[in-house]
């Protein structure tokens, strides 16, 4: 016969929010608590102290919800307070903020001043919060300026230096890669670059397919062609659009056939821009094998920053190149599909495709 706590000890197992507990997982923190009755407090579920019966263990939505219980603050955990994760968030976001107001991008070692931590720590928590090292951020950063210093500045060479670059050799070394192509060219939108392009049907929708010299640098999908033209008129607008010949819509049958059977595989040479950031996101995506997923939060993870699980989403979100950078591969935690660029029913289709490959 089943007694009352082995009933107990069973209800709290079959609870998935049991095994956050047992792992004492961070991230965990802040979405429920967990109170233990024989020792009257309630803990955050990283809470460092022993694991206790599950037959003794209850869940609450809010620590409120647990004090309204009767139960008190462990002094361990202390879940009445911000967790380490939100302190940590709340350092990094001011420093942040400190980088983007410089004039030169402070040092580490000025950074870890200012954060109470030694350099080696807040390295550690910058990286893990941002997915980025205080350097890379500073360097993204400047590049976001020098965007926006490259369309109001009289020169090249004040652009560079406005955005906060002691050097113009600095950021040439960088820009091809960051900007897709040279900085008097970006300033002058694209011009004297050429793109091809052409325009398919699938299964799917439209898919328009555009490459530079450097390679593919657009995969769009939609109902719309006319749309879709607009979009890269867009991104490129003073680039020499053309039209491509009957070679170059082999590229796109390509793409096309790998849509309607992904077993065909698809090796493109891609011309692939964007920040630090959103590079590192979108190589873990390439390393996921078709008729797998993986999550926001376990591709944060193997980049290396676990608490950019909304970055990730962000990156995912500002991929334009459709299937060969394979977007359609992430989903929720639960398994659900989220949000999908070119919509939620044809990432169901993509990935039901690759799963019968």
């Amino acid at each position: 016969m089943t007694t009352r706590h082995e009933t107990l000890a069973a209800a709290t197992v079959s609870d998935p929010r049991w095994a956050a507990v047992a792992a004492r997982d961070p991230r965990a923190d802040g979405e429920f608590f967990y109170s233990v009755k024989t020792t009257g407090v309630y803990c955050r579920p990283s809470c460092p102290a022993r694991t206790a019966k599950p037959e003794n263990v209850a869940f609450h939505a809010t620590a409120a919800e647990a004090q309204r219980a009767g139960f008190r603050p462990c002094l361990r955990c202390r879940p009445d307070q911000p967790s380490l994760a939100a302190q940590h968030a709340t350092t990094v976001a001011e420093l942040c903020r400190v980088i983007e107001a410089a004039e030169h991008a402070p040092t580490l070692d000025e950074l870890a001043q200012r954060a109470g931590m030694s350099a080696w720590h807040l390295h550690r928590v910058f990286k893990s919060v941002t997915g980025l090292t205080p350097k890379a951020y500073a360097t993204a950063h400047r590049t976001r300026r020098v965007r926006t210093e490259l369309a109001r500045s009289g020169t090249v060479t004040d652009a560079i230096y406005g955005a906060g670059y002691n050097s113009g050799g600095r950021f040439y070394a960088q820009a091809d890669q960051v900007l897709g192509m040279t900085p008097t060219r970006f300033r002058a939108g694209g011009a004297d670059t050429d793109i091809r392009f052409a325009i398919g049907e699938s299964s799917l929708g439209a898919i328009l397919v555009a490459q530079s010299d450097r390679g593919v640098c657009a995969i769009l999908m939609g109902d719309d062609p006319d749309a879709l033209a607009r979009d890269l008129q867009d991104r490129f607008p003073k680039a020499r659009l053309i039209g491509g010949d009957a070679e170059f819509e082999q590229r796109v049958a390509q793409v096309i056939g790998f849509v309607e059977a992904p077993r065909l595989g698809l090796d493109l040479p891609l011309d692939v821009r964007g920040t630090a950031f959103q590079q590192r996101v979108w190589q873990a995506l390439r390393d996921i094998p078709a008729g797998q997923t993986a999550s926001y939060t376990e591709i944060a993870r193997r980049i290396g920053a676990p608490a950019s699980v909304r970055a990730v989403a962000q990156a995912c979100g500002a991929n334009a190149l459709a299937v060969a950078i394979p977007c359609h591969r992430v989903v929720r935690n639960d398994g659900a599909l989220s949000g999908y660029r070119w919509g939620v029913e044809r990432k169901r289709a993509l990935l039901e495709r690759e799963s019968e490959a």
